[in-house]
């Protein structure tokens, strides 16, 4: 057993048809099983070119349905450079969602350039901020640093669910159970003023993290 372990460990990339099948069972389980309600109160799913999303890192599931294809097409998400986020890469892929690989604690400075250019290109990056590794709910600078430098204004995103399981490891990943009431959140766009300093980017960085934490709710404590 070890041994098909190890191997399967050793893949570094599976072809992309693997991925269809999970793919279109999310699809179908996402419209059967849940309870779905959008709030998008500034219209951003239809609006939102150039911008920079952030969603937390346990709230990911089911990201890739949970948008307009539209929406999904004009998205790039930066994605770990480990195996693991090639995985994720390949099957955001199937939903239309392009990848950025790179992370704060592997090859980030990739990540940011490849962000850069695709928001002059008029994509949506979409980062989840306390991840790859933690700790949870706390916002690192690199997107206040990215929005400062492009100018690109934020999306704070939030998908909450009413009930759900939540798994052990430093994020507390969520999965929401069948039922469920998922409120999918578009935040309003917020604008960081341009060349900030290390102060100033701390500033902006708690200020986002606070709306962040203020739209993400935890049913199962409340916070």
């Amino acid at each position: 057993m070890g041994i098909f372990k190890k191997k399967f460990r050793d893949i570094k990339k599976f072809p992309d048809w693997i991925y269809w099948f999970p793919a279109m069972l999310m699809r179908l389980w996402f419209r059967i099983m849940y309870k779905v309600e959008r709030i998008d109160t500034a219209n951003m799913s239809e609006l939102a070119e150039g911008m920079i999303g952030l969603a937390w890192h346990n709230r990911l599931l089911f990201f890739p349905v949970a948008f307009k294809k539209r929406m999904r097409q004009r998205c790039a998400a930066v994605v770990s450079a480990s195996r693991d986020g090639q995985y994720v890469a390949d099957f955001i892929k199937q939903f239309g969602i392009s990848s950025l690989r790179g992370s704060s604690s592997r090859k980030g400075a990739n990540a940011l350039l490849g962000a850069i250019h695709a928001i002059e290109a008029k994509k949506n990056v979409v980062f989840t901020p306390d991840g790859p590794r933690g700790p949870r709910y706390t916002l690192k600078p690199g997107p206040v640093m990215l929005a400062s430098k492009t100018g690109a204004k934020v999306i704070p995103v939030a998908i909450n669910a009413s009930k759900y399981w939540e798994c052990k490891g430093w994020d507390g990943f969520q999965i929401p159970k069948p039922g469920a009431k998922i409120t999918v959140i578009i935040g309003e766009p917020i604008a960081v003023p341009p060349g900030l300093d290390s102060d100033g980017i701390e500033e902006w960085r708690c200020r986002l993290e606070n709306v962040m934490r203020e739209l993400n709710v935890d049913q199962n404590t409340g916070a």
